[in-house]
């Protein structure tokens, strides 16, 4: 249910195309909920169905033209709704963690290289969350949306903090282990 409350965050933020939408997402949104630009233009069409958005009439009629959508009542209504609603949080799954729970049955061959891999991927996403909020979040940049916007992004930040902290001790534990235990 998240995706059509995403989209209509980021409407909210600014009217756009279906295109400068998922270009959008694809450089906020897109870190923390991911979707394809398939299921963003289908999800305009239901929100646009269920009287949540309108497109913008264009400024002059053209075939193929753009369609810019912008936030109608209902939608900011549903959005503030489930937004104050109560959610549990979700049990975290992740195949990585499952594949070393494995390797201590079946041994760990090929297991540390993909550590390895992952390891430079967190930092390589750490170092652009960092970028980020050098530059989108500079100090004295404190209004109520800004601090909310890098609450997130915040949240992102120690995310990847961990996950390269917690790969850098496993491959140190990988590095302790006897031959035999790796088979």
């Amino acid at each position: 249910m998240s995706l059509p409350h995403a989209i209509l965050t980021a409407l909210l933020e600014k009217p756009s195309a279906g295109l400068d939408l998922t270009r959008r997402f694809d450089k906020s949104i897109g870190y923390f909920w991911s979707a394809t630009h398939q299921q963003i233009y289908r999800e305009l069409g239901r929100l646009e169905t269920e009287g949540y958005i309108r497109a913008l009439p264009a400024e002059q009629p053209a075939r193929g033209q753009k369609k810019t959508y912008e936030v109608l009542p209902a939608g900011r209504a549903e959005l503030a709704r489930w937004t104050a609603a109560a959610q549990d949080p979700k049990p975290h799954r992740d195949a990585l963690l499952l594949r070393l729970r494995a390797a201590a049955v079946v041994g760990t061959a090929g297991l540390e290289d993909d550590l390895r891999r992952h390891l430079d991927l967190h930092r390589r996403q750490l170092a652009e969350y960092e970028e980020i909020e050098e530059r989108d979040f500079p100090p004295g940049k404190d209004g109520a949306e800004d601090r909310l916007r890098h609450l997130v992004l915040r949240a992102g930040i120690d995310l990847e903090t961990f996950w390269t902290r917690w790969l850098t001790h496993a491959l140190e534990e990988f590095a302790e282990l006897e031959p035999e235990e790796q088979a």
